[in-house]
């Protein structure tokens, strides 16, 4: 398959219909042509890559604080970033960043285990049970929960 091939396509794939969508649901992020989403999304998997590892270390404590809310306040931030470097691509603030941020995180989690892209991948198998030994009543007995 074409994602397995080649991840590092797949995931700015995956990234670019992700700010996409995000550009045109969420008021306040915006572009002006295709090539400056590619550049915008390139752009965001980049400093998710390089950026992104860094800041979750500093704000560790704030992370703990707030059971990992605050990584979308970072991933926000990051969205906010893209916007101030990339001319053709606007984010003309903070809440619309971070609700940006938070639907391209969803997007791209979802297509990540659809795709099998991000490392992660959901798998249905069926199994038999397993047999009874001899002698063993095959867990049929009672079952006390405390």
């Amino acid at each position: 398959m074409f994602f397995q091939k080649n991840p590092f396509l797949a995931r700015w794939g995956i990234t670019t219909i992700s700010v996409l969508v995000a550009a045109h649901i969420v008021n306040g992020i915006s572009y002006d042509s295709f090539a400056a989403l590619l550049v915008a999304a390139l752009l965001l998997g980049i400093l998710n890559a390089v950026l992104r590892p860094v800041l979750l270390l500093l704000s560790l404590p704030l992370l703990i604080a707030s059971l990992g809310l605050f990584a979308l306040v970072i991933n926000a931030f990051l969205l906010y970033f893209v916007g101030w470097l990339v001319a053709s691509f606007h984010v003309e603030s903070f809440g619309a960043a971070f609700w940006g941020g938070v639907l391209i995180s969803l997007i791209s989690m979802t297509a990540n285990v659809m795709f099998g892209t991000g490392g992660s991948a959901i798998r249905f198998e069926h199994r038999k049970p397993p047999r009874p030994k001899n002698g063993d009543q095959g867990g049929s007995g009672p079952v006390i929960d405390i």
